[in-house]
Protein backbone atom coordinates (compact mmCIF):
# COMPACT_ATOMS: atom_id res chain seq x y z
CA UNK A 1 0.00 0.00 0.00
CA UNK A 2 1.40 3.66 -0.77
CA UNK A 3 1.75 5.89 1.63
CA UNK A 4 0.79 9.23 1.68
CA UNK A 5 3.99 10.64 1.11
CA UNK A 6 4.26 8.36 -2.46
CA UNK A 7 0.89 9.50 -3.40
CA UNK A 8 1.19 13.20 -3.01
CA UNK A 9 4.90 12.69 -5.29
CA UNK A 10 2.74 10.66 -7.89
CA UNK A 11 0.48 13.67 -7.63
CA UNK A 12 2.71 16.74 -8.53
CA UNK A 13 4.40 14.20 -11.04
CA UNK A 14 1.38 13.31 -12.57
CA UNK A 15 -0.31 17.03 -12.07
CA UNK A 16 -3.09 15.02 -10.66
CA UNK A 17 -5.45 15.08 -7.77
CA UNK A 18 -5.51 12.85 -4.78
CA UNK A 19 -8.90 11.72 -5.45
CA UNK A 20 -7.95 11.37 -9.46
CA UNK A 21 -5.26 8.96 -8.69
CA UNK A 22 -7.65 7.11 -5.93
CA UNK A 23 -10.42 6.71 -8.86
CA UNK A 24 -12.79 8.99 -6.23
CA UNK A 25 -12.58 12.08 -8.48
CA UNK A 26 -16.53 13.96 -7.99
CA UNK A 27 -18.02 13.20 -11.15
CA UNK A 28 -19.38 16.21 -12.70
CA UNK A 29 -21.29 17.42 -15.71
CA UNK A 30 -19.55 18.71 -18.57
CA UNK A 31 -19.96 22.23 -19.35
CA UNK A 32 -22.54 23.11 -22.25
CA UNK A 33 -20.72 23.93 -25.73
CA UNK A 34 -20.19 27.77 -26.39
CA UNK A 35 -23.86 29.29 -27.36
CA UNK A 36 -25.68 26.76 -26.48
CA UNK A 37 -25.96 27.22 -22.62
CA UNK A 38 -30.14 28.57 -22.36
CA UNK A 39 -30.14 32.21 -20.94
CA UNK A 40 -30.92 31.84 -17.06
CA UNK A 41 -34.32 32.77 -16.11
CA UNK A 42 -35.17 35.93 -14.74
CA UNK A 43 -34.73 36.32 -10.36
CA UNK A 44 -37.64 36.01 -8.56
CA UNK A 45 -38.24 37.93 -5.57
CA UNK A 46 -37.05 36.65 -2.68
CA UNK A 47 -34.41 34.03 -4.81
CA UNK A 48 -31.51 36.43 -4.40
CA UNK A 49 -29.77 34.12 -1.82
CA UNK A 50 -26.09 33.10 -1.91
CA UNK A 51 -25.64 29.58 -1.70
CA UNK A 52 -22.20 27.99 -0.99
CA UNK A 53 -21.67 24.25 -1.62
CA UNK A 54 -20.02 22.62 0.97
CA UNK A 55 -19.73 19.57 -1.05
CA UNK A 56 -19.00 18.08 -4.42
CA UNK A 57 -20.17 15.38 -5.52
CA UNK A 58 -22.80 14.16 -7.86
CA UNK A 59 -25.09 11.77 -6.38
CA UNK A 60 -25.23 10.73 -2.05
CA UNK A 61 -25.08 13.54 0.41
CA UNK A 62 -25.01 16.88 -0.60
CA UNK A 63 -24.57 19.98 2.11
CA UNK A 64 -24.51 23.13 1.17
CA UNK A 65 -24.44 27.11 3.40
CA UNK A 66 -27.77 29.73 2.77
CA UNK A 67 -27.26 33.36 2.81
CA UNK A 68 -30.66 35.00 2.69
CA UNK A 69 -30.23 38.90 2.35
CA UNK A 70 -32.27 41.18 4.66
CA UNK A 71 -35.29 42.42 4.31
CA UNK A 72 -36.49 46.23 4.04
CA UNK A 73 -40.35 44.37 4.26
CA UNK A 74 -42.13 41.61 5.71
CA UNK A 75 -41.84 38.85 3.34
CA UNK A 76 -44.41 37.06 1.42
CA UNK A 77 -45.01 33.14 2.37
CA UNK A 78 -42.15 31.19 0.49
CA UNK A 79 -43.31 29.40 -2.78
CA UNK A 80 -43.10 26.06 -2.32
CA UNK A 81 -41.16 22.86 -4.75
CA UNK A 82 -41.31 19.39 -3.94
CA UNK A 83 -38.69 16.65 -5.14
CA UNK A 84 -37.43 13.17 -4.46
CA UNK A 85 -35.11 13.33 -1.23
CA UNK A 86 -34.73 14.17 2.44
CA UNK A 87 -33.16 17.51 3.76
CA UNK A 88 -31.86 18.55 7.23
CA UNK A 89 -31.11 22.15 7.68
CA UNK A 90 -30.20 24.18 10.79
CA UNK A 91 -30.58 27.97 11.03
CA UNK A 92 -26.92 29.24 12.04
CA UNK A 93 -28.05 33.08 12.40
CA UNK A 94 -31.20 35.11 12.35
CA UNK A 95 -34.62 33.35 11.45
CA UNK A 96 -35.92 31.34 8.98
CA UNK A 97 -39.40 30.84 7.63
CA UNK A 98 -39.72 27.27 6.67
CA UNK A 99 -43.51 26.60 4.81
CA UNK A 100 -43.77 22.90 5.02
CA UNK A 101 -46.92 21.91 3.76
CA UNK A 102 -49.58 24.07 5.25
CA UNK A 103 -47.29 24.40 8.29
CA UNK A 104 -45.21 27.76 8.77
CA UNK A 105 -42.16 27.59 11.41
CA UNK A 106 -40.06 30.00 12.14
CA UNK A 107 -36.65 28.69 13.47
CA UNK A 108 -34.02 30.83 14.94
CA UNK A 109 -30.22 29.98 15.31
CA UNK A 110 -29.94 26.19 16.91
CA UNK A 111 -33.12 24.89 15.63
CA UNK A 112 -33.09 22.08 13.17
CA UNK A 113 -35.84 20.68 11.26
CA UNK A 114 -35.46 17.62 8.72
CA UNK A 115 -38.53 16.13 6.47
CA UNK A 116 -38.88 14.24 3.49
CA UNK A 117 -38.73 16.46 0.38
CA UNK A 118 -41.81 15.02 -1.24
CA UNK A 119 -43.86 17.59 0.74
CA UNK A 120 -44.00 20.75 -0.37
CA UNK A 121 -41.52 23.01 1.01
CA UNK A 122 -39.91 26.47 0.75
CA UNK A 123 -37.73 29.15 2.98
CA UNK A 124 -37.98 32.87 3.27
CA UNK A 125 -36.25 35.39 5.86
CA UNK A 126 -38.60 35.46 8.75
CA UNK A 127 -38.56 39.22 9.04
CA UNK A 128 -36.83 42.41 8.81
CA UNK A 129 -33.97 41.74 11.32
CA UNK A 130 -31.17 41.14 9.19
CA UNK A 131 -30.18 38.08 6.92
CA UNK A 132 -30.45 34.38 7.66
CA UNK A 133 -27.63 31.61 7.69
CA UNK A 134 -28.46 28.13 7.29
CA UNK A 135 -26.79 25.04 6.81
CA UNK A 136 -28.52 22.36 4.61
CA UNK A 137 -27.81 18.27 4.17
CA UNK A 138 -29.72 16.58 0.91
CA UNK A 139 -29.74 13.55 0.31
CA UNK A 140 -31.43 11.25 -2.30
CA UNK A 141 -34.98 9.03 -1.19
CA UNK A 142 -34.54 7.07 1.07
CA UNK A 143 -31.58 8.50 2.43
CA UNK A 144 -31.41 10.42 6.40
CA UNK A 145 -29.21 11.70 8.63
CA UNK A 146 -28.15 8.71 11.72
CA UNK A 147 -27.06 10.05 14.76
CA UNK A 148 -24.31 7.28 16.05
CA UNK A 149 -24.26 9.07 19.78
CA UNK A 150 -26.55 8.27 21.99
CA UNK A 151 -29.11 10.89 23.65
CA UNK A 152 -28.06 13.08 26.60
CA UNK A 153 -29.73 11.99 29.87
CA UNK A 154 -32.86 14.03 30.77
CA UNK A 155 -32.59 15.93 27.51
CA UNK A 156 -35.75 15.55 25.04
CA UNK A 157 -35.21 16.15 21.45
Amino acid sequence: RPTLEVLLRLAKAYGASLDELAGTAPVTAPDPAPGTRAPAPPPRPGDDKAVLPLTRYVGGLHAHKHVLPALDAPPARPRQVSHDGYEWLCVLYGRLWLALGDQDLVLSAGDTAEFDTRTAHGVANAGTGGPVEYLIMFGPQGERLRSRTPPVPGRTR
